[in-house]
C-alpha cells in the first residue's frame, strides 16, 4: 500500500482545511442539485428540544434535526444605504423568518437587530448613485427613497406602480420603469417627465386607406370626404410636431408588433435615445406542464404549474430596436454584423444523427436564434450604457449556446459592431459573464473564458482585448471603483479550492492579494470603496463575517460569533484534500476524503462515495459546504470506521473551461472514469476494501450513482439516488440543452447520457429516494425508471417517496428518514 501523506497536500494546504471562514458559490435552483427551488411551508423544531448527542456521538437525530442548532449563521451580508453600517441577516429563532442586523463600521462587532419600522434605512431590492457620488436612490419594496450629500433622506414614492432599475441621467434627473413608460425626476423641483412609452399594438392609422373599391371611389369623387381625411391628418401631424418640441407635451408612442412581448428596455443616460429587445409572444409552459400535490389542507390533490420539458423546448430569438426618444421611432439593429451570426455550428452533431437514421445532413447558411445573454445563472442587464450616454454595449448569446457576442451599436448608424466573439464547440458559460463599461474612458471590461479559465479583460471598441489576469485560476465577481483605479475580484489562485479577495490595478496592470484567510472568502465593497466586508469559512467551521481596509496591508477582523457550542462540541473529521491522478487527463481530480483515525492499520475499511449535486458544482474545496449535512454524515460514518471521498469529477466548478465541458455529449461517462479513479485511490493508499464501497447523491449526484451502478456494476456494493434525474430529455432546456442540445437535434446525445437506456445494467442493491413535490427534478422521472426496473425484472432495488418534499427538503423529519435509509443500505451491504 502506497503510503497516504506521500499523496496528500502540502501540510500548510492541509492546514487551511482547520480553523473558521464563506460559502461556497451558490448555484441556482434551475440546476439538477439539492438547492430547493421554491420556499414551502416549514415545521421548526425548536433548539431547545433537540438533545445533544451523547460523549461525543454523532447521530443522525442531531444532525438531521433543523439547521438552526448549528447557530443561525449571518447570510446576505452587505453595507447599508450610505455604507456607514455593516448589514445581514439571521434566521429568527425557532422560525423561519429573517431578521435584520446592522453595526457601524466603527464598531461592527455590536450589531443590533433593526426595527421593523427602520428597515428602510439600511435595506434596499435596488440602489443609483448619480455620476458626481452624491445622491443616493434606492428601493425598499414598493417605495423610493433619495438621500442627498447632506444626509437628509426623501421618500420619494410611496405605493402605486412601482418604479424599478433606477439610474441617474448626465443632466442629474432620476430615471426609472413604472409600467410601459420610462421617466425621469428632477429632484430639485420634484417635475417628473415621461421619456418614452411604448405598446404591443398596431400603430393608430390617422387617415386609412381605402378598404375596397366603393371606398376609394368616395374618396376621389367627394370632396367633403377628401377635405375630412385632409383636416385628420394635418391635426396629427401638428400633434406630433408639438410632442417633439414642447416640453408640456408627453412624446408620442413607441408601437411594437402586437404578436411579440417585451423582453428587456434601457434607456441611455442623456434620455435621448433606448434600445428596447422583444420577442414573439407566446407562454411559457404547455398545458400538460402540471404536477400533482397530494397534501392539501382540503384533502384534493392541486395541479401546480411547472417547467417546459427541453423535449418541448422551441428556439427563441430577440428584436433589438434602437429608438429615438425625440421623434419615437424606431429601427431594427441586424444581428448580419456578428461574426458567426450565420454559420452550421451543429453540422457535424446533425449529421451525425442523420447517418445513425440511415440519412445525409446537408449543411445549411440559415441566421441563428440569438438572443440577449438571459441565463437563469445571469440576473444582470444585457444593455450597458456609459455614463456618458455616448455608447452601449449588449451582451448577446445564440439560442445553440455556441457564441455569445459582446457589441456596441453604432448610434448614427443604427448598426451593431461585433468587440467580442467568445465560441465554443461545447457550450459558452452560464456564469462569468459580468461587462460593462470603465466610469472615465469610452473603455468595455468583461470577463471571457477565451484561455480556458474566468478572466478579466479590458478592450477599447474597435481594439484588440487587454488580459487583466491570466493562469491556471478562475476569477468571478469583479467590481469597478468609481475612479477606475481598480478591478476587486474573488479567485482561486493558490488553490483550486481555496479562494481569495485580489484587486487588479487598471493603470498599471499589477494584481494584489488583499486576504489571506484560506478556505473560501467572498466580499462586498463598501459605497466608499475604504472596506471589505468578508463572508469566510472553513471545512469545519460555518461561514462568519469579517472586515478589513480596502487595501493589502491590513488584516481581517472577525466581527460575527455565531456557531454554537453544541456544534464546536462534536467531534467533526477533518477531511484531506487530495490530488488524484487521472487517467484520462492530464489534470488531476480533487477529492475530499474524510479518514478514521489508525485508517492505515487493521482490516481493509469499508467506505462511501459521495456524489455532488448540479453537476457544474465544486465541493472539494477549503470551506464550508452547502452540502453541510452531508459533511455532517461523513463525520459520523468516520466516526464508525468507514473512509469517505467527495469528488469533484470533470464536470465541477473551479477547474476551467476544459474540465467542465468534458461531459458534452456524454454526461456520466468522464465522471463514472474519475469516480473508478477515485475508487481505486481509495484502495492503493487508504487501505479500502475494494468490495465494500458504496456510493450516493442527489440530483446530478443521484444522477451519477444511478450511471455508475448501470454502466459499471463493478465499481459499487451499494447505492442510494436522491432526487434523481433519469432521462434528460424531460430536465429543463436552460441547463440541458447547454450539455445536450436538444432531443430533436441530438438524440444521440441524450440516449448516451440518460441512465433509464442502462437500467439493464443494474446488479447491486439500489435504493431511490424521490420527492413529490419536486418541481426541478420531477417525479415522473423516479417513477419513469421503477417501471423500467419492473420490466426488467430487477429485484434487489427499493424506492422511499416523500410526499410533502420539493428538491431540496425542508421538514427535518424527510431528512432524518432519508439518510436512515441510506444508512441501512450501506450498513446490510458494505
Amino acid at each position: 500500500m502506497k503510503k497516504l501523506s506521500s499523496l496528500l497536500l502540502a501540510s500548510a494546504v492541509a492546514a487551511a482545511l482547520s480553523g473558521c471562514a464563506a460559502t461556497a458559490p451558490q448555484t441556482s435552483s434551475s440546476s439538477p442539485d439539492t438547492a430547493p427551488t421554491r420556499q414551502p411551508e416549514k415545521v421548526v423544531t425548536p433548539v431547545a428540544d433537540v438533545n445533544p448527542a451523547a460523549a461525543g456521538q454523532i447521530t443522525l437525530k442531531q444532525i438531521m434535526s433543523d439547521p438552526q442548532w448549528l447557530g443561525r449563521q449571518p447570510e446576505h451580508a452587505r453595507f447599508s444605504v450610505d455604507g456607514s453600517q455593516v448589514v445581514y441577516d439571521r434566521q429568527r429563532q425557532n422560525s423561519r423568518l429573517q431578521d435584520v442586523y446592522a453595526a457601524a463600521i466603527t464598531s461592527p462587532q455590536q450589531a443590533q437587530q433593526v426595527s421593523l419600522d427602520a428597515l428602510q434605512h439600511v435595506s434596499y431590492e435596488e440602489k443609483a448613485v448619480s455620476q458626481d457620488g452624491q445622491t443616493i436612490a434606492y428601493r425598499y419594496k414598493d417605495s423610493v427613497f433619495v438621500r442627498f450629500a447632506y444626509g437628509k433622506t426623501v421618500q420619494l414614492t410611496r405605493g402605486g406602480a412601482p418604479l424599478k432599475k433606477l439610474t441617474f441621467m448626465t443632466d442629474g434627473r432620476l430615471m426609472g420603469l413604472t409600467g410601459n413608460k420610462a421617466i425621469a425626476i428632477d429632484l430639485r423641483t420634484g417635475q417628473r417627465e415621461q421619456l418614452l412609452h411604448w405598446e404591443f399594438a398596431e400603430q393608430p392609422e390617422v387617415v386609412k386607406a381605402p378598404e375596397d373599391y366603393i371606398a376609394g371611389e368616395q374618396v376621389s369623387l367627394m370632396q367633403y370626404i377628401a377635405r375630412q381625411r385632409s383636416d385628420r391628418q394635418a391635426q396629427a401631424d401638428q400633434d406630433e410636431q408639438i410632442a417633439r418640441v414642447n416640453p408640456a407635451v408627453a412624446p408620442s408612442t413607441v408601437y411594437l408588433s402586437p404578436d411579440q412581448q417585451l423582453v428587456a428596455v434601457s434607456v441611455s443616460p442623456k434620455g435621448d435615445k433606448a434600445i428596447i429587445a422583444t420577442t414573439k409572444k407566446g407562454e411559457w409552459r404547455g398545458e400538460n406542464d402540471i404536477m400533482p400535490h397530494y397534501i392539501q389542507e382540503d384533502s384534493r390533490i392541486a395541479a401546480k404549474p411547472v417547467r417546459p420539458r427541453v423535449a418541448d423546448a422551441e428556439p427563441e430569438n430577440h428584436d433589438l430596436w434602437l429608438v429615438d426618444l425625440n421623434t419615437a421611432t424606431k429601427q431594427p439593429l441586424s444581428f448580419v454584423s456578428l461574426p458567426g451570426y450565420n454559420e452550421d455550428v451543429l453540422a457535424e452533431v446533425k449529421a451525425e444523427n442523420a447517418k445513425a437514421n440511415g440519412e445525409t445532413y446537408q449543411v445549411n447558411r440559415l441566421p441563428r436564434d440569438i438572443t440577449l445573454l438571459e441565463s437563469w445563472y445571469w440576473t444582470e442587464p444585457s444593455i450597458r450604457w456609459h455614463d456618458n450616454g455616448e455608447q452601449v454595449a449588449v451582451m448577446l448569446e445564440a439560442w445553440d449556446n455556441k457564441d455569445r457576442w459582446i457589441a456596441t451599436v453604432d448610434l448614427d448608424e443604427a448598426k451593431l459592431v461585433s468587440q467580442n466573439r467568445l465560441h465554443d464547440d461545447a457550450w459558452i458559460n452560464y456564469r462569468f459573464n459580468q461587462f460593462g463599461w470603465l466610469h472615465n474612458s469610452e473603455t468595455l471590461y468583461y470577463q471571457s473564458e477565451q484561455s480556458g479559465y474566468a478572466h478579466l479583460y479590458t478592450q477599447v471598441p474597435g481594439q484588440a482585448p487587454q488580459a487583466l489576469t491570466q493562469g491556471q485560476f478562475i476569477t468571478d465577481n469583479p467590481t469597478l471603483t468609481r475612479n477606475d483605479d481598480y478591478l476587486y475580484y474573488q479567485a482561486n489562485k493558490k488553490h483550486p479550492g481555496i479562494y481569495e479577495i485580489y484587486r487588479v490595478n487598471l493603470k498599471s496592470g499589477q494584481n494584489e492579494a488583499l486576504t489571506d484567510l484560506d478556505g473560501m472568502t467572498e466580499y462586498t465593497l463598501s459605497p466608499d470603496e475604504q472596506t471589505l466586508l468578508l463572508t469566510h469559512s472553513k471545512v469545519t467551521t460555518p461561514p462568519e463575517l469579517y472586515i478589513k481596509p480596502a487595501d493589502t496591508t491590513t488584516g481581517a477582523s472577525k466581527i460575527t460569533d455565531t456557531v454554537s457550542e453544541q456544534f464546536k462540541a462534536l467531534p467533526w473529521a477533518q477531511p484531506q484534500v487530495v490530488a488524484i491522478e487521472s487517467s484520462h487527463t492530464s489534470q488531476p481530480i480533487y477529492a475530499r476524503v474524510y479518514l478514521p483515525e489508525g485508517v492505515e492499520q487493521g482490516d481493509a475499511h469499508k467506505a462511501v462515495v459521495f456524489n455532488h449535486g448540479a453537476g457544474y458544482l465544486q465541493n472539494a474545496h477549503m470551506g464550508w459546504s452547502g452540502y453541510f449535512r452531508e459533511f455532517m454524515f461523513h463525520s459520523m460514518l468516520v466516526q464508525q470506521g468507514y473512509v469517505v471521498m467527495d469528488m469533484d469529477y470533470r464536470a465541477s466548478a473551479g477547474y476551467g473551461r476544459d474540465w467542465r465541458t468534458a461531459i458534452y455529449r456524454q454526461m456520466g461517462t468522464p465522471e463514472v472514469q474519475d469516480l473508478r479513479d477515485g475508487v481505486d485511490w481509495l484502495v492503493d493508499n487508504a487501505n479500502v476494501d475494494r468490495n465494500r464501497i458504496g456510493t450516493y447523491g442527489g440530483s446530478y449526484g443521484g444522477f451519477l450513482t444511478f450511471m455508475s451502478m448501470f454502466t459499471a456494476p463493478d465499481l459499487f456494493a451499494a447505492g442510494a439516488a436522491l432526487r434523481p434525474v433519469t432521462d434528460w430529455a424531460h430536465y429543463n432546456t436552460p441547463y440541458t440543452a447547454n450539455i445536450l442540445n436538444t432531443p430533436e437535434t441530438d438524440p444521440i446525445a441524450y440516449e448516451r447520457s440518460s441512465p433509464i437506456y442502462f437500467a439493464e445494467g443494474l446488479q447491486k442493491p439500489l435504493l431511490i429516494n424521490a420527492p413529490m413535490v419536486d418541481d426541478n427534478v420531477f417525479f415522473q422521472d423516479s417513477v419513469r425508471l421503477v417501471q423500467r426496473l419492473i420490466e426488467l425484472e430487477k429485484e434487489d432495488f427499493e424506492t422511499a417517496i416523500y410526499p410533502v418534499e420539493p428538491h431540496g427538503f425542508v421538514q427535518p423529519s424527510s431528512w432524518l428518514d432519508e439518510y436512515r435509509r441510506i444508512y441501512k443500505l450501506f450498513e446490510q451491504n458494505l
